[in-house]
């Protein structure tokens, strides 16, 4: 378990948080098309997980269109959003 700062509140995360520059391991997600896309497709591209509760929610909503429209500006990216 790794401890974070949340709010001015120590937090323990359940498992440990990967080091900076660290490989993931590959992976598979199904697209809004029902399709699927794996990391290993993304090889050779900066890929960055964004992951949020819930979609339905405007918060969430709000939150995810300002992050897309950011990471947007980054060459050679691609953002994946994961709804959990």
């Amino acid at each position: 378990m790794a401890s974070v700062t949340f709010q001015g509140n120590t937090v323990t995360t359940k498992g440990q948080l990967p080091e900076v520059g660290t490989s993931a391991p590959d992976f598979t997600l199904v697209k809004a098309d029902l399709g699927e896309v794996t990391l290993s497709e993304l090889a050779g591209k900066n890929v960055v997980l964004n992951i949020f509760p819930s979609i339905d929610t405007g918060t969430c909503a709000m939150s995810v269109r300002k992050f897309n429209e950011e990471a947007a500006k980054l060459d050679n990216t691609t953002v994946i959003c994961v709804s959990a």
